[in-house]
């Protein structure tokens, strides 16, 4: 409660008053143990998760040849890292994701904003592309084999594929969002198209643009993996699925653990990057306010 409301009875009836509480005496005091609170949760959450892991596998709840113990992911990660045979995997995988998703974030953004300006395209592309859109982007993979053979090619097709729906889909329906007014606005003062995009477009669209391509950041990451576990000679996906084979699990786990780390720093390069060219927008819900 950042407010108290006590009742106080008087001649001829009752007065609130109303009393600041401690977010409003301290705001920045407040905000700090806020973040503070918010910190530990996001620590503690997945360290007990891992400590009860490690527990389970030290008393033989589980079974750790299966489900390696989380110190011997580590030390096994460490290995591998230090011999060298680790980065060639993680290489191959960012590059391809990074590939795609920049073709796919261009593609996806120069339609979206077309179709969201010009209604005849809308009318004309949308249905095809709504068709294109729910089928499984794995299920073009066969179709990329085909056109581009194997190597590089396949992979990062399918994640520019993938990036370019959700880029394209966030695009279009912001442009569209924007008010009337403000376009109004723009040709009253006999803006040109360029002005009417660098000064009403561009702004009022670019923030739901960049959480639609932090989501794709994510799916990036997935769907390369999934890819490389089918069409890859190297990369994690690939050293997931070869180690499972193989029934190497703690090198499969640290293959996982990789891809999680991968997916976290790209998705939270995407936000920064977002805030940075967006300040005018609000921050994320998810993060804290004060």
């Amino acid at each position: 409660m950042s407010t108290a409301v006590k009742e106080t009875p008087q001649e001829g009836g009752t007065v609130l008053v109303r009393r600041p509480g401690p977010r409003e005496l301290h705001p920045v005091r407040t905000h700090r143990r806020r973040r503070a609170l918010e910190l530990a949760l996001a620590v503690a959450v997945p360290l007990v998760l891992v400590l009860l892991w490690q527990l389970a596998a030290a008393r033989s709840w589980i079974d750790d040849r299966v489900y390696p113990a989380p110190s011997t992911i580590l030390a096994d990660g460490w290995d591998r890292a230090a011999d060298g045979d680790l980065w060639p995997d993680v290489w191959a995988t960012l590059k391809r994701v990074l590939g795609g998703y920049a073709i796919g974030t261009v593609a996806g953004y120069a339609l979206g904003l077309l179709m969201g300006s010009l209604s005849l395209v809308r009318a004309a592309l949308e249905p095809l592309l709504d068709a294109l859109y729910v089928v499984p982007k794995l299920a073009l993979l066969p179709v990329f084999l085909n056109m581009f053979g194997l190597g590089e090619g396949p992979q990062i097709a399918l994640v520019a594929a993938t990036v370019f729906f959700f880029v394209w889909i966030s695009t279009m329906a912001a442009v569209l969002a924007v008010p009337i007014g403000h376009r109004d606005a723009g040709q009253v003062f006999g803006a040109s198209p360029w002005q009417m995009f660098r000064h009403v477009l561009l702004p009022a669209s670019l923030p739901a643009v960049l959480v639609g391509a932090r989501i794709a950041a994510g799916v990036a990451v997935l769907v390369i993996v999934a890819s490389e576990q089918i069409a890859a000679a190297d990369g994690l996906g690939h050293l997931i699925f070869d180690s499972r084979a193989l029934f190497q699990n703690d090198v499969m786990f640290v293959g996982i653990v990789c891809v999680a780390v991968l997916g976290v720093v790209f998705s939270e390069v995407v936000r920064i990057a977002g805030r940075l060219l967006t300040p005018w927008a609000p921050r994320d819900r998810g993060r804290s306010q004060s």
